[in-house]
């Protein structure tokens, strides 16, 4: 069956390891569109972290659609209007924002347009995600939080040794309760337990009149296996964690050889 919707991961992904698109798949990208076929970016990042990639794909249009923060948001691609949202409420970023301080991790909050973090000591991972991602940052003490705010997703963060030992700590109810995943080795990712990329795929191809058998999904790490076991055809990076190769379908190259315009030159 042809291939007419593809979602496709950024970073380690769609991204070399500069954080680039090279000419080779932005030109399959194009290709894909001249062919009829949907491109959707499915990533953890917030809307202001991916308009200029949106922007450069020339998929800033009536009628394109994003995936967003690990599938908490589905979005419009030219003004970023939400047509799904599953988000966190107040009452838990309280609770992760105490189990941060109880598991001596470090954390951060993401509303749809603002990171937050409470550590004064603010990490030098959260630092990166906004100079990556562009996100306007605010230190802000719990007590002085809006407590109307809700939000698409929490994270704690550190190095990948000590994520790993925050991990195995999570109270078994954090885990029951909430969808908990690495999106990268220093980024652990809290959602709702009704968000995740594959259910906002799964969302969006019924929008869009396709069938699950339509869809290609390609990705590199946890969160991405959601959508992988969704779609019809999945595709696992060169660079990707072991996890993610065993689930898909096809390994192509990494993120430093083109992977995601080879895969798609290969179909198309």
């Amino acid at each position: 069956m042809a291939i007419r919707l593809i979602a496709i991961d950024m970073d380690g992904t769609l991204l070399n390891p500069k954080c680039e698109i090279t000419p080779r798949v932005q030109q399959a990208i194009q290709t894909a569109h001249k062919k009829g076929v949907a491109v959707v970016l499915a990533t953890g990042r917030p809307f202001i972290g991916i308009e200029r990639y949106l922007k450069e794909l020339e998929l800033n249009r009536e009628g394109q659609y994003c995936i967003t923060n690990n599938g908490a948001l589905v979005q419009t691609t030219i003004n970023g209007k939400c047509l799904l949202e599953v988000l966190l409420t107040f009452d838990d970023y309280l609770y992760f924002e105490r189990l941060s301080r109880l598991l001596d991790i470090h954390f951060q909050a993401f509303s749809k347009i603002e990171m937050f973090t409470s550590n004064k000591n603010i990490s030098k991972f959260t630092i990166r995600e906004a100079w990556m991602t562009g996100i306007p940052l605010s230190y802000c003490a719990v007590n002085d939080m809006n407590s109307n705010l809700t939000f698409p997703k929490l994270m704690m963060i550190g190095s990948s040794e000590r994520l790993d030992s925050v991990v195995s700590s999570l109270p078994q109810v954090a885990v029951e309760r909430f969808n908990i995943m690495k999106s990268a080795p220093c980024y652990l990712e809290i959602l709702n337990k009704q968000a995740n990329k594959g259910l906002s795929l799964c969302f969006l191809a019924k929008r869009m009149g396709f069938i699950r058998e339509e869809v290609m999904a390609i990705g590199d790490q946890e969160n991405d296996l959601s959508m992988l076991e969704y779609a019809g055809i999945s595709v696992a990076m060169g660079n990707s964690i072991k996890k993610v190769k065993k689930v898909a379908q096809i390994v192509t190259k990494s993120n430093q050889e083109d992977g995601v315009a080879r895969v798609i030159e290969d179909f198309l």
